[in-house]
């Protein structure tokens, strides 16, 4: 995957990668046959760069930004970076979907606002995403480890005039609402709120960047996942990860499901360490665009 500010980046290109005034539509072909409806209330969603939602199991479709990523007709490089479930929406109707201009698409559940009219500092991009738990609101977070709140949450400090070893690539917010956890590339975790640090792999020497945090059910510790799909526990028991296996795409984020966690990657495997059902993936497809980011539906 390619987002802006990174060396292959051409902002003269559009999401289809051709010059701009060229041809300004995205391919809007996906794979099909993929889902399925278990009624046992396990599924998840999955989106890709060009905002395609995907959805599996109990996960019900609701819509997606394809075609309608950016802010205005002047951010034509927008990628959609995370879907996000509404977590009071155990029926699988509900998500919110971030892309890189720091626009929020809602479906099916309550826009509270987005970064569309924040003026952002040089190189900084939206890059996730976290509701609180009552869903009367949710945080959008940098790559510079800013936080931003809308909706009825509170703002509990960010990393704003720190420099980061790597960017922050995941978030996730505390049970009560009244914190939350961002984690950057590099593997450190940024607690913040009531939100309790129990380590992390800053400064130490990674095989492979680290791009998701999920909180163990049980309130304390949490895991980290690595894009090769190692996972590193902190007060909280490993459930088992894909760091030992041979990855056809790497892994592009994690995800709480069920006792355990979920794992995809940018070619749309799902790797399942839970109680819940595995209900499906685009592993076994060929999808148009790469995979950023899954979401999986809250326990009932």
């Amino acid at each position: 995957m390619v987002f802006p500010g990174d060396a292959e980046w051409h902002p003269d290109r559009d999401p289809d990668g051709d010059l701009v005034g060229c041809e300004s539509f995205p391919d809007t072909s996906r794979p099909s046959g993929y889902t399925s409806i278990t009624g046992t209330g396990a599924g998840y969603w999955m989106t890709d760069e060009l905002g395609r939602v995907y959805d599996f199991g109990d996960a019900d479709h609701q819509g997606e930004p394809l075609t309608m990523l950016g802010c205005d007709a002047s951010s034509p490089t927008a990628r959609a970076v995370k879907v996000v479930a509404d977590p009071t929406d155990s029926t699988g109707g509900s998500y919110w979907v971030l892309d890189t201009s720091g626009k929020v698409h809602s479906y099916g559940t309550l826009l509270f606002g987005d970064l569309c009219d924040q003026t952002l500092l040089p190189g900084e991009v939206p890059s996730t995403m976290a509701p609180a738990p009552d869903a009367g609101g949710y945080w959008i977070f940098t790559n510079l480890g800013r936080a931003f709140a809308f909706g009825g949450v509170g703002h509990f400090d960010d990393m704003t005039g720190v420099v980061l070893n790597g960017p922050v690539v995941d978030s996730v917010a505390t049970p009560s609402g009244l914190g939350y956890y961002m984690v950057g590339s590099d593997g450190g975790v940024f607690a913040f709120g009531d939100a309790q640090f129990h380590g992390s792999m800053g400064g130490l020497t990674l095989n492979r960047p680290v791009n998701g945090l999920v909180p163990d059910p049980d309130g304390t510790g949490y895991w980290l996942v690595a894009s090769d799909g190692g996972v590193f526990a902190y007060e909280a028991d490993f459930a088992g990860s894909m760091g030992a296996a041979t990855l056809n795409r790497p892994v592009v984020g994690m995800v709480a499901y069920g006792n355990g966690y979920l794992m995809v990657g940018s070619d749309g495997g799902i790797f399942a360490f839970s109680d819940r059902e595995f209900v499906g993936s685009l592993g076994d497809q060929t999808i148009p665009r790469a995979i950023t980011s899954a979401a999986a539906l809250p326990t009932a």
